[in-house]
C-alpha cells in the first residue's frame, strides 16, 4: 500500500513539475526584470546616497529571493544552498530596511535627539492621578519597551538596532549551522523530531525574527508621524509581508507535511516553497515599483542638492517709430541646473565600500554590547569569590587565635596545677 501511495505522488509530482517549473520561471523572470529596472533608476538618481543604499539593499532582496528560488526547484540538490542564501540576505534586508527609517530622520545623530526630545516630553507630563507617588512606571526601564516606548529616549535606538543585528547575527549563523549538520545527515529539513536539528534551529529563529521585526515596530510607533513624508506604512507592510511570508510559509509548509496534509517527501516541500516564492516575489516586485520609487529622488530642489549656473545673451536690436530709429537692447537669462547624480559605477562602489563600513561598525558595537553584560557578569562573581575567599581567610586567622588563647589557657592552667 506504502508502494502504491509512493508511486502515485511519483506520477503526480512528474505531471505538475513542467508546468509549475514554467509559471514560476515566467513570475521569477517579471520579478528580476522589473527589480533591476527600478535599482538601476536609483542608481542613475544617486541624489541622496544615505537613503538610497539602504534602498537599494531592500530592493535586491526581490531579484535575489526568485533566484534562488527557480533554481532550487529546477534542481532540488541546490535548494539548501539557495537557503542559506535566501535566509542570509532576508537577515540583511531587515538590517537595511531599519538603516533606511534612521537615515530618512536625517541620520542616527539627528534621531538620538528626537527620541531625546520624545521622552522629555513624555516624561514632563504632570501626572493627573496620585501625584505624591513615584512615577515608576514613568522612569526609564526596560518595562517600558513594552509599555511605553517614548520614554526611553535614545536607547529605544541602541535597543532597535541591537534587534535587527543579532537576527542578522543568528540567521546567518543558523544558516551556516544546517549545512554543517546537513552534511552528517542530522538537519533534517522539515522534520519536527528531537534528533533532529532542524526544529531547534527554527524556534531560535522564530524568536530572534519576531524579536527584531517587534523592535522596528516599536521604533516606527515612536517615529511614524517624522516619517509620514516617505509614506512609511507602505513601506512597512510591503517589506514585512515578504519577511513573513517567507518564513511562516516554509514552517507552516513544514507542518502540514509533518500531519500528513501534504506528501512528507523533501522534494515536494522544498518544491512547493519555491514555486509560491516566485510567484509571491512577481507580486512584491510591481509593489516595490509603486512603494519606493525613484521620483522623488529625481525631482530634487536645485538650491540644496544641485549645481544652478545662469548664462545671459544680449543682442542689440533697431526699431524703427515712424521716422526715427530706436535702438533696443535685448536681454536673454537661461538657467542651467546639474543633477547631482553619480554614474551607475561610482553609486555602486558607494553602496558597497559605504554600507559595507556601516554595517561592519553597526555588527562590532552589537557584539560589545552583547559581551559588556557577560563582562560585567563575570567581574561581579570574580569580586564575589575574592570577598568569599577574604572572609575565609580572616576566619581562619580568628580560628588560629582562638586554637592559641585555648593553648595558652591549657598551659597555664596545667602549670598552675603544679
Amino acid at each position: 500500500m506504502e508502494a502504491i501511495s509512493v508511486f502515485a505522488y511519483d506520477n503526480t509530482y512528474r505531471d505538475v513539475y513542467q508546468p509549475a517549473l514554467i509559471i514560476a520561471g515566467c513570475c521569477a523572470l517579471i520579478a528580476v526584470v522589473i527589480s533591476i529596472l527600478l535599482i538601476v533608476q536609483h542608481l542613475r538618481s544617486y541624489t541622496h546616497p544615505a537613503e538610497q543604499k539602504w534602498i537599494v539593499a531592500v530592493l535586491l532582496m526581490v531579484p535575489i529571493y526568485a533566484c534562488e528560488s527557480i533554481l532550487s526547484l529546477w534542481s532540488p540538490r541546490l535548494s539548501l544552498a539557495c537557503d542559506i542564501l535566501r535566509n542570509c540576505y532576508e537577515a540583511f534586508a531587515l538590517y537595511s530596511f531599519g538603516s533606511y527609517l534612521i537615515a530618512c530622520l536625517g541620520g542616527e545623530q539627528r534621531v538620538i535627539e528626537l527620541l531625546d526630545d520624545e521622552s522629555k516630553k513624555l516624561l514632563s507630563k504632570p501626572l493627573l492621578e496620585g501625584a505624591d507617588e513615584k512615577p515608576k512606571s514613568r522612569q526609564r526601564t526596560f518595562r517600558n519597551f513594552f509599555l511605553q516606548p517614548r520614554a526611553l529616549g535614545k536607547d529605544l535606538l541602541t535597543i532597535e538596532k541591537f534587534g535587527l543585528v543579532q537576527y542578522m547575527i543568528l540567521k546567518t549563523v543558523c544558516a551556516f549551522l544546517a549545512f554543517i549538520l546537513e552534511l552528517f545527515g542530522v538537519y533534517g529539513d522539515g522534520e519536527f523530531k528531537w534528533y533532529y536539528g532542524y526544529p531547534y534551529i527554527a524556534v531560535v529563529l522564530n524568536f530572534s525574527q519576531m524579536w527584531a521585526l517587534y523592535c522596528l515596530v516599536q521604533f516606527y510607533n515612536v517615529t511614524r508621524e517624522r516619517l509620514q513624508p516617505i509614506k512609511p506604512l507602505a513601506k512597512f507592510i510591503s517589506f514585512k509581508a515578504i519577511v513573513f511570508a517567507t518564513w511562516w510559509q516554509g514552517v507552516g509548509i513544514a507542518l502540514l507535511c509533518a500531519i500528513g496534509v501534504l506528501p512528507k517527501e523533501g522534494k515536494f516541500q522544498t518544491g512547493l516553497q519555491d514555486f509560491l516564492i516566485c510567484i509571491e516575489m512577481a507580486i512584491a516586485a510591481v509593489a516595490h515599483a509603486f512603494v519606493f520609487s525613484a521620483k522623488p529622488y529625481q525631482f530634487l530642489p536645485a538650491s540644496e542638492y544641485g549645481k544652478v549656473t545662469t548664462q545671459t545673451t544680449k543682442e542689440k536690436l533697431t526699431l524703427e517709430e515712424g521716422d526715427k530709429e530706436i535702438q533696443a537692447v535685448l536681454e536673454r537669462k537661461e538657467t542651467e541646473i546639474e543633477a547631482p547624480g553619480t554614474s551607475v559605477k561610482e553609486s555602486i562602489q558607494e553602496i558597497v565600500v559605504e554600507g559595507g563600513q556601516h554595517v561592519v561598525k553597526d555588527v562590532v558595537l552589537t557584539i560589545n554590547q552583547a559581551i559588556e553584560p557577560v563582562g560585567k557578569g563575570m567581574t561581579k562573581i570574580q569580586e564575589t569569590f575574592h570577598h568569599i575567599s577574604e572572609a575565609s581567610d580572616d576566619d581562619k586567622e580568628e580560628q588560629e587565635v582562638e586554637v592559641e588563647k585555648c593553648v595558652e589557657q591549657s598551659l597555664a592552667g596545667s602549670g598552675s596545677q603544679f
